[in-house]
């Protein structure tokens, strides 16, 4: 029974070239998928490549007070905000009790991250009582308005303005959507910047006053009609000027009628717009996809709750028979309308579709703010200052100098002990260096991961971590050799005990990682991740790199012969004689035998 299981030894040492392939193969296709991906070098986090600094001032709203409590909610809506965007590194902390920092690195989305990162983000459904183009695009007719009158006229037909209207429509009986298209797209300045959904009203003859428009019927979702305050205020809303948007609707309960802009193709319409039927709490889920089967593009796509389906299908059941402009409703995002979709039928099944032009990081910026929900303050921007890369660099450099200065020592201290296994601990490190860049500037894409300082300070702990692992390997051997065993059965047998030596460590060392990334935030997250991911690295490597090539140069005369510069030299090591197997006797008795007996 011995013998085989000797061969399956032989078999399995007299493969170590299967390892170093395999770990070979590893690295090419990874340096091929970073080439590939374009990202040769990692992200960087603020304090290396610099980015934006943002402070918020918070504000109370109706019902709402600035405490503890909403701080921290804000700042958990943040940032999953900006992560829902892509964008790593990014710092949301509060500073003193209602000041929100932000701290966004420079990179993809960035800028997206920067502009509605303090966007409240509170959506309403509105129906739509008037509407009319405002400022001086009000000199020239809106689509659909006859040359003579560019005020709105209740009684439109609604063909009269289809070519720059919206539509809200039902897709089938089973699951049907509302879907908004327009000329313009379905997004408001307070995401990326100004859109150009909403849509004028428009008159195929004659003219109606806003008044008019407002009284000519009672608004549907059973609200009253506006008094004459807020038509005054309608007559008087100039959209094209800065403070009358800012001002526009400012206060107004949900229950309330109110007035509001929004702009398309450029130019700026008002409106006046119904108590709030459907409230943007009651989306249960919204994201951004494309339309392979239609020409619409991008699109948000809605999912509203139990109750906010009905509401919605109450709501567009009564817009439908009305005429145009009364049956549109307004989606109205932080007091600006977004889209005024008409509607043809009664929608209901609970799904809803927005389009209109999008692109995709429109699309995608509008989804994830109706996905993370409202913030439960309004905040003021206070100041937005650039953070620049000099400092972190200085960092950075002094922190690679320092890493580069313990490697040497580490370096030389492995030549002047271990002489000519100092070759295998290099050679290893800088597998695991090439393996640890690539894998970095891979992740940086795929998972938003962006290298900081306390992450290079993470990648430097690392070397001593593997060669640790190195280290106990050649220890291990040495034993082995002490014995009075030759090189080629000491590699073999050193493996399984440092083996076990080496993975308890890697696993203490990954536990306090994971412990840490868990319940650290920012930049010490950082640091966290990297000890992990090296860690993970040191196992790799030790497996399918040093104890391959370890068996490989036990072969060799200059290990095998225990030559005084391989660092395996028995007479230095102190080693035993030889060990010699003596043969017991084969029978139960090793005496003489008594003839007696006999």
């Amino acid at each position: 029974m011995a013998a085989p299981k000797r061969g399956r030894s032989a078999s399995a040492q007299s493969k170590p070239g299967r390892s170093l392939a395999l770990i070979l193969i590893a690295i090419v296709a990874l340096t091929g998928g970073m080439f590939a991906s374009g990202h040769k070098t990692p992200r960087l986090g603020i304090d290396l490549a610099g980015g934006t600094s943002i402070t918020l001032k918070a504000k109370a709203d109706q019902g709402s007070a600035i405490n503890k409590a909403n701080m921290d909610t804000a700042v958990d809506i943040m940032n999953r905000r900006v992560n829902g965007l892509g964008v790593s590194e990014a710092e949301v902390q509060t500073q003193g009790k209602d000041n929100i920092i932000v701290n966004i690195p420079k990179g993809t989305n960035s800028k997206e991250a920067q502009e509605q990162v303090g966007t409240t983000a509170k959506l309403y459904f509105r129906p739509v009582l008037a509407s009319e183009p405002s400022g001086p695009a009000a000199q020239s007719p809106s689509p659909g308005a006859s040359s003579g009158s560019s005020s709105p006229k209740p009684g439109a037909s609604p063909s009269s303005s289809a070519s720059a209207k919206e539509k809200a429509s039902s897709s089938g009986s089973s699951s049907p959507t509302a879907t908004a298209t327009s000329q313009g797209r379905a997004v408001t300045g307070a995401l990326t910047k100004a859109g150009s959904t909403p849509s004028p009203s428009g008159s195929a003859s004659g003219s109606a006053t806003p008044s008019a428009s407002a009284s000519a019927s009672a608004p549907p979702g059973g609200g009253a009609t506006p008094d004459p305050r807020l038509q005054a205020e309608y007559a008087a809303l100039d959209c094209s000027k800065a403070t009358d948007r800012a001002n526009a609707g400012k206060n107004v309960k949900p229950g309330q009628s109110a007035v509001a802009c929004g702009e398309i193709d450029g130019a700026w319409y008002k409106y006046l717009l119904g108590p709030a039927a459907v409230d943007g709490t009651e989306v249960k889920k919204a994201q951004a996809v494309f339309d392979t089967q239609g020409a619409s593009g991008w699109q948000v796509q809605m999912t509203f709750t139990k109750s906010g389906a009905s509401k919605f299908a109450d709501i567009t059941g009564e817009l439908a028979q009305k005429t145009q402009p009364q049956n549109e409703f307004g989606i109205v995002l932080d007091g600006e309308v977004v889209s005024s979709p008409f509607v043809q039928q009664s929608i209901t099944g609970g799904q809803a579709e927005i389009s209109g032009s999008f692109k995709q990081e429109e699309a995608q910026s509008l989804a994830n703010m109706l996905s993370y929900g409202a913030l439960p303050l309004s905040f003021q921007e206070q100041s937005v200052t650039t953070v620049t890369a000099a400092l972190g660099g200085e960092q950075l450099h002094a922190g690679l100098l320092a890493g580069a200065i313990g490697l040497a020592l580490v370096v030389i201290y492995l030549v002047v002990y271990y002489r000519g296994l100092s070759v295998v601990a290099m050679a290893s490190l800088i597998v695991s260096a090439i393996l640890t860049y690539v894998i970095m500037a891979l992740l940086g894409p795929a998972i938003g991961f962006a290298l900081n300082l306390p992450a290079v300070c993470g990648a430097i702990v690392a070397i001593g971590i593997t060669a640790d692992s190195f280290i106990v390997y050649f220890e291990r051997i040495r034993d082995e050799i002490r014995e009075g065993r030759t090189l080629r059965p000491a590699v073999e047998r050193a493996w399984p005990r440092a083996r076990r030596t080496i993975l308890v460590s890697d696993f203490v060392s990954f536990l306090a990682a994971a412990v840490l990334f868990i319940v650290t935030v920012g930049k010490v997250q950082g640091f966290a991740f990297t000890l992990g991911l090296t860690t993970v690295l040191d196992v790799v490597v030790v497996f399918f790199f040093t104890k391959p090539l370890m068996t490989l140069l036990a072969r060799r005369r200059f290990f095998a012969d225990g030559h005084k510069w391989s660092g395996l030299d028995p007479k230095g090591l102190g080693a035993k004689p030889p060990l010699r197997r003596t043969r017991r006797p084969a029978g139960p008795a090793a005496g003489p035998v008594d003839p007696k007996e006999a």
